[in-house]
């Protein structure tokens, strides 16, 4: 099994990072990607040099979408790439996992209807104009989507979310 994080300049680090490692840990090969295939800046100063442009991502190489929040998740909403991606990964039953403003993507990708979700409270509203049901826990598992409020909240989510992750 193999997971892919999108992510791009303004990242929010630990959510990055953390999840990146975690997966890693699992024994989940784990890819990261950026807009442009460039080396993106975290909101702390952090550095990352992605594996893949959006353009060079085959999702049939990947199991798991990984969207962390962060400046990040507004510049990648606006890539079609992007949002083809979540809306891809949701359809076909694949693990997408959401974490704090996230779920900006989901929400401009049109994928979280009818969805329970949670996110960072600056974007609750935003999710509920999208159709989705937010709820003020840490983690919601609704199926193949995984949601994530806060980076101080990424423990309580891989205690959700290693029982769920798919086996290769």
């Amino acid at each position: 099994m193999k997971a892919l994080i999108l992510t791009a300049e303004g990242f929010e680090d630990l959510e990055v990072h953390l999840t990146w490692y975690r997966l890693l840990e699992e024994g989940i090969q784990t890819s990261l990607a950026s807009p442009t295939g460039m080396v993106v800046t975290g909101l702390h100063g952090y550095r990352i040099d992605p594996d893949l442009s959006l353009k060079e991502i085959n999702p049939n190489d990947f199991g798991i979408l990984v969207l962390p929040g962060g400046a990040a998740s507004e510049r990648l909403r606006q890539r079609e790439e992007a949002l083809d991606l979540a809306r891809t990964f949701l359809d076909e039953g694949k693990l997408v996992i959401s974490i704090g403003r996230g779920a900006q993507i989901l929400i401009s990708a049109g994928a979280i209807n009818n969805r329970r979700v949670t996110c960072s409270i600056a974007i609750r509203d935003d999710v509920k104009a999208a159709g989705a049901t937010y709820t003020d826990d840490p983690v919601v598992v609704d199926n193949n989507l995984v949601t994530c409020a806060h980076s101080e909240d990424l423990p309580g989510m891989f205690r959700a979310l290693i029982p769920v992750l798919p086996v290769s």
